[in-house]
Protein backbone atom coordinates (compact mmCIF):
# COMPACT_ATOMS: atom_id res chain seq x y z
CA UNK A 1 0.00 0.00 0.00
CA UNK A 2 1.33 3.42 -0.96
CA UNK A 3 0.30 6.51 0.98
CA UNK A 4 1.25 9.83 -0.60
CA UNK A 5 1.03 13.25 1.04
CA UNK A 6 -1.54 15.60 -0.42
CA UNK A 7 0.13 18.87 -1.31
CA UNK A 8 -0.78 21.78 0.98
CA UNK A 9 -2.92 19.50 3.16
CA UNK A 10 -2.36 17.53 6.34
CA UNK A 11 -3.98 14.48 4.74
CA UNK A 12 -2.51 11.56 2.82
CA UNK A 13 -3.86 9.74 -0.21
CA UNK A 14 -3.85 5.95 -0.49
CA UNK A 15 -3.00 4.82 -4.01
CA UNK A 16 -5.45 1.99 -4.76
CA UNK A 17 -6.61 2.00 -8.41
CA UNK A 18 -8.79 -0.65 -9.98
CA UNK A 19 -6.86 -0.04 -13.20
CA UNK A 20 -3.92 1.83 -14.69
CA UNK A 21 -4.47 3.07 -18.23
CA UNK A 22 -1.52 4.56 -20.07
CA UNK A 23 -1.16 6.59 -23.24
CA UNK A 24 1.50 5.95 -25.85
CA UNK A 25 2.86 8.39 -28.43
CA UNK A 26 1.31 11.56 -27.01
CA UNK A 27 4.26 13.93 -27.64
CA UNK A 28 5.36 14.62 -31.21
CA UNK A 29 9.09 14.61 -30.44
CA UNK A 30 8.75 11.20 -28.74
CA UNK A 31 7.15 9.88 -31.92
CA UNK A 32 10.09 11.30 -33.86
CA UNK A 33 12.54 9.24 -31.78
CA UNK A 34 10.66 5.99 -32.48
CA UNK A 35 13.46 4.68 -34.67
CA UNK A 36 15.90 4.70 -31.76
CA UNK A 37 13.36 3.17 -29.38
CA UNK A 38 12.74 0.32 -31.86
CA UNK A 39 9.42 -0.86 -30.49
CA UNK A 40 6.69 -2.48 -32.53
CA UNK A 41 3.81 -0.02 -32.87
CA UNK A 42 6.01 3.08 -32.81
CA UNK A 43 5.74 4.92 -36.11
CA UNK A 44 6.34 8.48 -37.27
CA UNK A 45 2.60 9.00 -37.83
CA UNK A 46 0.56 11.17 -35.48
CA UNK A 47 -2.15 8.94 -33.95
CA UNK A 48 -5.71 9.76 -34.98
CA UNK A 49 -6.96 8.84 -31.51
CA UNK A 50 -5.25 8.13 -28.17
CA UNK A 51 -3.20 4.94 -28.14
CA UNK A 52 -4.03 3.08 -24.93
CA UNK A 53 -2.36 0.22 -23.12
CA UNK A 54 -2.67 -1.22 -19.59
CA UNK A 55 -0.22 -1.44 -16.73
CA UNK A 56 -1.08 -3.81 -13.90
CA UNK A 57 -1.29 -2.53 -10.34
CA UNK A 58 1.67 -4.66 -9.16
CA UNK A 59 3.94 -2.08 -10.85
CA UNK A 60 3.23 0.56 -8.21
CA UNK A 61 6.00 1.63 -5.84
CA UNK A 62 6.49 4.82 -3.90
CA UNK A 63 9.22 7.46 -3.75
CA UNK A 64 12.70 6.20 -2.83
CA UNK A 65 11.70 2.56 -3.47
CA UNK A 66 13.75 0.39 -5.81
CA UNK A 67 13.00 -0.24 -9.47
CA UNK A 68 13.96 -3.90 -9.93
CA UNK A 69 15.05 -5.19 -13.35
CA UNK A 70 13.90 -8.84 -13.45
CA UNK A 71 16.66 -11.43 -13.38
CA UNK A 72 14.99 -13.65 -15.98
CA UNK A 73 15.50 -10.99 -18.67
CA UNK A 74 19.07 -12.27 -18.92
CA UNK A 75 17.77 -15.75 -19.79
CA UNK A 76 16.57 -14.45 -23.17
CA UNK A 77 20.10 -13.53 -24.22
CA UNK A 78 19.07 -10.23 -25.75
CA UNK A 79 22.01 -8.65 -27.58
CA UNK A 80 21.11 -5.21 -26.22
CA UNK A 81 18.77 -5.58 -23.24
CA UNK A 82 17.02 -2.29 -22.56
CA UNK A 83 14.74 -1.17 -19.75
CA UNK A 84 13.76 2.49 -20.13
CA UNK A 85 12.57 5.36 -17.96
CA UNK A 86 9.56 7.42 -19.11
CA UNK A 87 8.58 10.56 -17.18
CA UNK A 88 4.83 11.17 -17.17
CA UNK A 89 2.07 13.24 -15.64
CA UNK A 90 -0.51 10.95 -14.04
CA UNK A 91 -4.05 11.90 -13.15
CA UNK A 92 -6.23 10.27 -10.52
CA UNK A 93 -9.95 9.88 -11.16
CA UNK A 94 -12.28 11.29 -8.51
CA UNK A 95 -15.53 9.39 -9.09
CA UNK A 96 -17.26 6.67 -11.06
CA UNK A 97 -17.78 8.04 -14.56
CA UNK A 98 -18.55 6.93 -18.10
CA UNK A 99 -18.86 8.79 -21.41
CA UNK A 100 -17.48 12.00 -19.96
CA UNK A 101 -17.78 15.11 -22.13
CA UNK A 102 -14.53 16.98 -22.82
CA UNK A 103 -15.89 20.21 -21.33
CA UNK A 104 -16.68 18.38 -18.08
CA UNK A 105 -13.63 16.13 -17.93
CA UNK A 106 -11.48 18.06 -15.44
CA UNK A 107 -14.35 17.93 -12.92
CA UNK A 108 -13.74 14.19 -12.67
CA UNK A 109 -10.07 14.53 -11.65
CA UNK A 110 -9.13 14.13 -8.00
CA UNK A 111 -5.52 15.15 -8.45
CA UNK A 112 -2.23 14.84 -10.29
CA UNK A 113 1.13 13.27 -9.55
CA UNK A 114 4.36 12.09 -11.20
CA UNK A 115 4.87 8.61 -12.59
CA UNK A 116 7.69 6.74 -14.26
CA UNK A 117 6.33 4.37 -16.91
CA UNK A 118 9.27 1.94 -16.76
CA UNK A 119 9.33 -0.19 -19.90
CA UNK A 120 11.26 -3.34 -20.83
CA UNK A 121 11.77 -2.67 -24.53
CA UNK A 122 12.87 -6.13 -25.71
CA UNK A 123 9.80 -7.80 -24.24
CA UNK A 124 7.57 -4.92 -25.33
CA UNK A 125 8.83 -5.29 -28.89
CA UNK A 126 8.84 -9.09 -29.06
CA UNK A 127 5.54 -10.13 -27.47
CA UNK A 128 2.91 -10.93 -30.08
CA UNK A 129 0.28 -9.93 -27.51
CA UNK A 130 1.59 -6.36 -27.49
CA UNK A 131 2.99 -3.99 -24.88
CA UNK A 132 1.21 -5.43 -21.83
CA UNK A 133 3.95 -7.61 -20.30
CA UNK A 134 6.93 -5.34 -20.90
CA UNK A 135 5.10 -2.50 -19.15
CA UNK A 136 3.86 -4.47 -16.15
CA UNK A 137 6.73 -6.10 -14.30
CA UNK A 138 6.84 -5.59 -10.53
CA UNK A 139 8.12 -2.08 -9.56
CA UNK A 140 7.71 -0.69 -13.11
CA UNK A 141 5.40 2.12 -11.97
CA UNK A 142 6.95 4.49 -9.44
CA UNK A 143 4.45 7.14 -8.33
CA UNK A 144 4.65 10.28 -6.18
CA UNK A 145 6.10 12.09 -4.34
CA UNK A 146 2.75 13.70 -3.51
CA UNK A 147 -0.67 14.37 -4.98
CA UNK A 148 -1.60 17.87 -6.07
CA UNK A 149 -5.37 18.24 -5.83
CA UNK A 150 -7.15 19.29 -9.01
CA UNK A 151 -8.45 22.42 -7.28
CA UNK A 152 -4.86 23.45 -6.51
CA UNK A 153 -3.61 22.78 -10.04
CA UNK A 154 -6.04 24.65 -12.30
CA UNK A 155 -3.92 24.42 -15.47
CA UNK A 156 -2.44 20.90 -15.74
CA UNK A 157 -1.95 21.53 -19.45
CA UNK A 158 0.92 23.94 -18.79
CA UNK A 159 3.41 22.18 -16.53
CA UNK A 160 7.14 21.73 -17.03
CA UNK A 161 8.09 18.05 -16.96
CA UNK A 162 11.57 16.59 -16.87
CA UNK A 163 13.52 13.46 -16.08
CA UNK A 164 17.04 13.28 -14.69
CA UNK A 165 19.27 10.22 -14.82
CA UNK A 166 22.11 10.33 -12.29
CA UNK A 167 21.66 14.10 -12.10
CA UNK A 168 21.71 14.72 -15.87
CA UNK A 169 18.56 16.04 -17.52
CA UNK A 170 17.46 13.53 -20.18
CA UNK A 171 13.84 14.56 -20.77
CA UNK A 172 12.52 18.12 -20.74
CA UNK A 173 9.16 19.31 -22.06
CA UNK A 174 5.85 20.88 -21.11
CA UNK A 175 2.44 19.25 -20.86
CA UNK A 176 1.20 21.87 -23.33
CA UNK A 177 3.01 19.81 -25.98
CA UNK A 178 0.69 16.82 -25.64
CA UNK A 179 -1.02 15.75 -28.85
CA UNK A 180 -4.21 14.84 -26.99
CA UNK A 181 -5.14 17.15 -24.13
CA UNK A 182 -6.13 15.90 -20.70
CA UNK A 183 -9.88 16.53 -21.32
CA UNK A 184 -9.62 14.68 -24.65
CA UNK A 185 -7.84 11.78 -22.95
CA UNK A 186 -10.42 11.46 -20.17
CA UNK A 187 -13.30 11.67 -22.65
CA UNK A 188 -11.77 8.97 -24.86
CA UNK A 189 -10.82 6.61 -22.05
CA UNK A 190 -14.22 6.94 -20.37
CA UNK A 191 -15.94 6.18 -23.68
CA UNK A 192 -14.17 2.84 -23.70
CA UNK A 193 -14.10 1.95 -19.99
CA UNK A 194 -16.05 2.90 -16.90
CA UNK A 195 -13.63 4.77 -14.66
CA UNK A 196 -13.70 4.26 -10.92
CA UNK A 197 -12.50 6.45 -8.03
CA UNK A 198 -8.74 6.12 -7.73
CA UNK A 199 -8.13 4.88 -11.26
CA UNK A 200 -4.95 6.31 -12.76
CA UNK A 201 -4.38 7.55 -16.30
CA UNK A 202 -0.82 8.17 -17.52
CA UNK A 203 -0.73 10.89 -20.15
CA UNK A 204 2.35 9.94 -22.18
CA UNK A 205 6.05 10.74 -22.13
CA UNK A 206 8.09 13.34 -24.01
CA UNK A 207 11.23 12.61 -26.03
CA UNK A 208 14.50 11.57 -24.47
CA UNK A 209 13.61 8.12 -23.15
CA UNK A 210 16.58 5.88 -22.52
CA UNK A 211 17.95 2.85 -20.67
CA UNK A 212 18.27 2.23 -16.96
CA UNK A 213 21.04 0.20 -15.35
CA UNK A 214 21.84 -1.23 -11.93
CA UNK A 215 22.84 1.58 -9.57
CA UNK A 216 21.17 4.38 -11.50
CA UNK A 217 19.13 7.10 -9.80
CA UNK A 218 16.18 8.38 -11.83
CA UNK A 219 14.11 11.46 -11.00
CA UNK A 220 10.83 12.60 -12.52
CA UNK A 221 10.00 16.23 -11.79
CA UNK A 222 6.77 18.01 -12.68
CA UNK A 223 6.15 21.67 -11.94
CA UNK A 224 3.96 22.32 -8.89
CA UNK A 225 3.94 18.62 -7.98
CA UNK A 226 7.48 17.67 -6.95
CA UNK A 227 10.31 15.23 -7.60
CA UNK A 228 9.82 11.46 -7.74
CA UNK A 229 13.15 9.77 -7.05
CA UNK A 230 13.99 6.06 -7.31
CA UNK A 231 17.10 3.94 -7.66
CA UNK A 232 17.53 0.93 -9.94
CA UNK A 233 18.80 -2.53 -9.03
CA UNK A 234 19.16 -5.84 -10.83
CA UNK A 235 17.20 -8.67 -9.25
CA UNK A 236 19.67 -11.07 -7.68
CA UNK A 237 17.63 -13.78 -5.97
Amino acid sequence: MINLPIKNRQDTYTVNPTKLIALGLNYREHIAESVSVKVKGFTDEIPSEPLLFPKTTNVLIGPEEKIVIPRFIKDYGFKNPRTDYEAELALIIADRCKDVAENDALNHVFGYTCMNDVSQRNIQNGDRAGWFRGKSFDTFGPIGPQVALAEDLPDPQNLAICCRLNGKTVQEANTSQMIFTIPQIIAFVSKNFTLMPGDIILTGTPSGVGPLSHGDTVEVEIENIGVLKNTVIDETR
